[in-house]
Parts: C-alpha cells; sequence; structure tokens
C-alpha cells in the first residue's frame, strides 16, 4: 500500500498535527510506501499561465505553458499513485491553512482528477481513502464554527475520494486530556486501516 502524508502546519517543531500523523502513520503495517510533501515549503499560486494550459490539450500548449503545469502534474502524479491519503489538518482561523489551500488548486484539474458530464462534475480518483488528522485551539470539530471539515469532505469527494475519516483533536488550549485521547486514537486504527477496517475513526 501507498501512502501519501501531507503536513500543512506552518510549525515544523512543536506542531500537534505533526505529531498526531506520525503516531497514526507508525500504526500501519511495515511494508506501507510513505510519499511525503510538506506545504510549510508551500507550492505556489495558480495563475494566469496556469488556467491556460489547464483548459487546452496538451496538443496546443507551448513548452512554457507546459512549465506552468509542472508542480501541478507532479503533485497529482503522488496523488494517484497513493491508496491513502493521510493530511495533518491543523484549522487556522475556523478553516485550513492556505497551504493546503495551494495544494488543492493544483491538484483539482478538469480531465485529470475530475470531469464535466451532464449530470455534473465526476471524481477521477476512485478507490481511495482519507484520513485527516484534525487539530484545533479552540474550534470544535463538526460544529458551527468548523468550516475545515465539511470543505475537505466535499472537495476529496468532488475529486472521487468519497472515503473520508477524522481523527480529532479539538480545544487544545483549554483541555490538554483532548491531546492524550487524540494521541491514543491515532494509535490505534492504523493497522486495522492498512488491512481495510477504519470503524475506529469518526466518519
Amino acid at each position: 500500500m501507498k501512502v501519501l502524508r501531507l503536513d500543512t502546519s506552518a510549525r515544523k517543531d512543536n506542531s500537534v498535527s505533526r505529531a498526531l500523523t506520525s503516531r497514526f502513520l507508525a500504526g500501519l503495517r511495515a511494508d506501507v510506501e510513505i510519499i511525503h510533501r510538506d506545504l510549510s515549503d508551500p507550492v505556489p499560486l495558480i495563475g494566469a499561465d496556469w488556467v491556460a494550459a489547464a483548459f487546452m490539450p496538451d496538443t496546443e500548449r507551448t513548452e512554457a505553458l507546459r512549465g506552468s503545469l509542472a508542480v501541478s502534474d507532479a503533485l497529482i502524479e503522488e496523488l494517484q499513485a497513493a491508496d491513502l491519503l493521510v493530511i495533518g489538518l491543523p484549522v487556522y482561523n475556523f478553516t485550513i491553512p492556505a497551504s493546503l489551500k495551494l495544494w488543492l488548486d493544483q491538484v483539482c484539474r478538469a480531465n485529470v482528477t475530475f470531469r464535466h458530464t451532464a449530470d455534473g462534475p465526476v471524481g477521477l480518483l476512485e478507490g481511495k481513502r482519507a484520513v485527516l488528522i484534525y487539530a484545533s485551539g479552540g474550534t470544535r470539530f463538526d460544529s458551527e464554527e468548523d468550516f475545515a471539515s465539511d470543505y475537505m469532505r466535499h472537495v476529496l469527494g468532488f475529486i472521487g475520494i468519497d472515503d473520508v475519516r477524522f481523527i480529532t483533536d479539538e480545544n487544545q488550549i483549554s483541555d490538554e486530556a483532548v491531546l492524550a485521547s487524540a494521541e491514543a486514537d491515532a494509535g490505534r486504527p492504523g493497522r486495522n486501516l492498512a488491512s481495510g477496517s477504519s470503524a475506529a475513526l469518526a466518519s
């Protein structure tokens, strides 16, 4: 099994989401191959050349336009190769980090990871699963103030990843016991998930 790990926290040290993501991955079976993408070194913004190139046939692209899609191509290749996507998801100002939005803008590409049909968009990345390590200093998971989890469910589903689960560490500032509980949750489900069971995770 191949796993794509995305770290999105701005902090490389003392990051709760990174620590919990590592704990989760440590529970996977030994033969798992992990691809690691650290978005604290952010991917570039999409620009006018990217948009122009993305919406024309490859035969019509100049070398410069193909170059504008090079990062997107590499990120999509990583995602296509993965069976399981594991995202460390710290909640910043009630939603996802900007670094993660930059990554999503690069990998959501018409006719590559989704396509439009008469019945609406269809995701092309079928048969994959995602686990998101939700870490928040005060925003409760699935609360009215949480604009991160529903968005991630929607956008991952948009590209075909419908099996999306969460491990949650909420309210770190006011409840230190939550972190211990989340660490225990992160340590439990890895082996089960690797073999096809994800019952230990929040759906």
